[in-house]
């Protein structure tokens, strides 16, 4: 199938397409000439021309369209997983072809497997079961700069799931752009048809226009990935897509001029409150509101979004969590607002933070290493949500520049004792070689939570990535705020090697003792960090059940800022990877935690000293594709001077039928000190029901034993026309304590918005 270029071709590694107006540099093979639609060097690299139409697909899934009989399609997708580089064992042919408004992929994906035994049980959109679907997808890189793309792809139901990628980080798998995709059933196998209008995207019109692409098939019944061209086997599995530089090229683009993209999205809310909470309780309050949001495409790669009267009444409840430890808790951000282009306000993580901007989190830093940027500072304080009243943001690139700036105005609440506050938010990175950027950020938060005056801070990162392995970050940092002027910065350098058969990774992070980033997140301060870890990852050749050991070591050691150890961590862990996707961890520490001030937990204290204490954990995580999946586990052994045991059931999910799915999961942890004992306690569940891929109910109900409480969450989701949606919402959190007030709070929610193009 495919076009075979001469020897020396093969050679080079940049190539020039023929008869374009202005000579266009080709990472990759050259391009095909009709009649072919694609080709691919010695390094498997391919790329893809594109077939212009004369009119519009007929979205139905059935590929009987004239351009399928009349169109050669390319397919040879090659396996990540499990037999790196060999071509897929099922045959999939695809086109790509567009017009003046859409640009489509289509698939005709055969699979000798039965259709009962295919893996296709989730609807709803975006979610992480999805993945775990029989699925196809594609990512475009528009403007060819091997970092940023978008991403689309959808399983056998037709289901939607799209996300952003900005630099080859985390997925923002809350970008929610307008597009269509309806698929089918043939003898042999199933069909797609993906229609992605121009204006969802950000590219360069004219003519003779080059992308990136990728594709991706899993066939997750047999637990199989296979992708367009080659990318590392150690990134085997969903992350592989983000790897924005190992995609094809995409030539023949004769692209539209671009609108003015402009898109107003209105919205109406009525809503019935209680809230026994505040000073002057109120009881089922009526008050309905209205709102707006607004995007404009100021270039072809740069947006600018304003909001006014921003609700986020749609929003789920956070999940509840077991705290044993003596720091805060990280919650993740939900709220569109600030997730649409999160990578973009990534500071210190190479795009890849796993939080909603700022630094931190993730493998990459440890849970110590803080945010800069928190956008749950805005818009939250206390468990209450504060109003805000109107913001601004521009994001995108300009050449090789990456910029965000936000201004969001919040308002006032009694209860949390919040005031007007105003939160400013800057930064910029400039792409530097292949895959590398430096950058800045700066945060402003007019009114400070500890003094009277402002909170500033401001940093500087560098995040280089060379071959496909190897990569090394640093940022600085300071803040400003009023008279806390020493030891107010924070820093960390870091190396990380992540080859599939061995890993090693070394860091260092300083903490200072008044770095404090009020627009962002300190798990805790005054620290020096160490951390060093090194993995080796063999695959054994000749088993037909174990795809892949790791055995891995972790030494984490951290002084206060006087000099001591404040505390010491020895991890050894070892994972046997199975071919069918499960996996069995081992993981055994050795602790030590010098305790400065007495530390309370469970309602016990424990008293200050240094504890040295020994702990295991052994875990059995299901595969995600099978009906019943999940990860259940055991923690056990010492806890500063007693006893810990905890059970937990996580990722839990049980597929009862293609539309309908529960996901229970629950921690309870036994401790026993000297001075007592208790056990806390966390039992939750969410049930989805899948009505079609734009209209989903869910529930989540949980129980909390730390605070007594029980909350409930139901939400109903309805995208009438793309882009445009009906929420209706229930809230409801009651004190269960024999003596408690009972109803905490409760809200009703009826919301409509309407998306308006230009």
């Amino acid at each position: 199938m495919f076009e075979r270029v001469s020897a020396a071709v093969l050679l080079s590694t940049v190539l020039i397409v023929p008869g374009f107006a202005q000579e266009k540099i080709i990472d990759g093979s050259p391009a095909p000439v009709s009649p072919e639609t694609i080709t691919r060097d010695a390094r498997n690299r391919a790329t893809i021309r594109a077939i212009k139409l004369d009119k519009p697909l007929k979205l139905d899934g059935r590929l009987d369209d004239e351009v399928y009989s009349a169109t050669k399609p390319f397919g040879g997708l090659l396996q990540v997983a499990p037999n790196y580089g060999a071509e897929s064992s099922e045959r999939t042919d695809v086109w790509i072809t567009y017009d003046q408004d859409n640009i489509y992929v289509s698939a005709r994906c055969w699979d000798s497997t039965p259709p009962e035994k295919w893996i296709s049980n989730e609807l709803r959109r975006d979610t992480n079961q999805l993945r775990q679907n029989d699925h196809f997808g594609v990512m475009f890189d528009t403007f060819y700069d091997r970092r940023s793309g978008f991403l689309f792809y959808t399983n056998p139901l037709g289901a939607l799931a799209d996300y952003s990628v900005v630099d080859e980080g985390g997925s923002n798998t809350d970008w929610n752009p307008v597009w269509s995709s309806h698929t089918g059933r043939f003898e042999g196998g199933w069909t797609v048809e993906m229609a992605i209008p121009f204006k969802t995207l950000r590219y360069r019109s004219g003519l003779n226009q080059v992308w990136g692409i990728q594709l991706r098939r899993s066939i997750r019944h047999k637990n199989e990935w296979t992708y367009l061209t080659p990318v590392p086997r150690n990134l085997a599995g969903p992350q592989a897509f983000n790897r924005i530089s190992a995609g094809g090229t995409l030539v023949g683009l004769d692209l539209p001029p671009a609108s003015r993209n402009v898109e107003l999205k209105p919205y109406g809310v009525s809503q019935i409150t209680t809230d026994r909470l505040r000073t002057a309780p109120i009881s089922n309050e009526f008050s309905p509101d209205g709102g707006i949001d607004v995007k404009y495409g100021v270039t072809a790669n740069l947006t600018a979004d304003f909001t006014v009267n921003t609700d986020f009444a749609q929003v789920e409840i956070d999940e509840q969590q077991i705290n044993l430890t003596r720091f805060n808790l990280l919650f993740p951000e939900k709220r569109d607002f600030f997730l649409e282009g999160r990578g973009v306000f990534d500071f210190a993580r190479g795009g890849s933070s796993g939080g909603a901007g700022g630094f931190g989190g993730g493998d990459g830093g440890g849970a110590d290493t803080p945010y800069l940027f928190y956008s749950r500072r805005i818009g939250l304080n206390g468990n209450r949500v504060i109003p805000i009243r109107a913001g601004g943001r521009l994001t995108g690139k300009a050449g090789r520049y990456g910029l965000g700036l936000m201004n969001i105005q919040a308002g006032k609440e009694k209860v949390s004792g919040t005031p007007d506050t105003n939160f400013t938010v800057f930064r910029i990175k400039r792409d530097i070689l292949r895959r590398s950027t430096i950058g800045a950020m700066f945060t402003n938060r007019s009114v400070s939570t500890v003094q009277k005056g402002t909170n500033r801070g401001y940093g500087a990162d560098a995040a280089f990535s060379f071959y496909q392995n190897l990569s090394l970050s640093a940022y600085y940092a300071k803040t400003r705020t009023g008279k806390f002027t020493k030891d107010d910065d924070s820093y960390q350098a870091r190396l990380d090697y992540a080859a599939d058969r061995y890993g090693a990774r070394m860091e260092f992070l300083k903490i200072g003792d008044n770095f404090n980033p009020e627009v962002g997140f300190v798990r805790r301060d005054n620290v020096k960090r160490s951390f060093a870890t090194a993995r080796f990852s063999p695959r054994p050749r000749s088993s037909r059940i174990i795809r892949k050991y790791s055995w891995e070591g972790q030494l984490e050691y951290l002084q206060n800022g006087a000099g001591f150890m404040e505390s010491r961590q020895q991890t050894g862990k070892f994972n046997i990877e199975l071919n069918n996707s499960d996996r069995l961890n081992f993981e055994a520490n050795r602790n030590f935690d010098r305790l400065l001030t007495p530390f309370r937990v469970g309602g016990l204290v424990i008293p200050i000293g240094g504890y040295n204490y020994n702990d295991a954990t052994v875990s059995y995580n299901f595969g995600q594709q099978r009906r019943l999946s999940g990860n259940v586990s055991l923690n056990f052994g010492r806890y500063y001077s007693g006893d810990i045991t905890t059970l937990g059931l996580s990722q839990g999910r049980i597929s009862i039928t293609k539309r309908l799915s529960v996901e229970p999961s629950f921690s309870v942890s036994h401790v026993v000190l000297p001075n007592g004992e208790f056990t806390t306690k966390i039992v939750r569940s969410r049930a989805d029901y899948g009505f079609s891929p734009r209209m989903f109910a869910s529930a989540l109900l949980q129980y909390s034993s730390s605070d007594r409480t029980f909350s409930s969450n139901l939400r109903y989701r309805w995208e009438y026309r793309p882009g445009s949606e009906f929420f209706v919402v229930w809230t409801d959190e009651r004190d269960t304590r024999p003596n408690g007030i009972g109803l905490r709070n409760r809200a009703f929610v009826v919301k409509m918005t309407r998306l308006i193009r230009f």
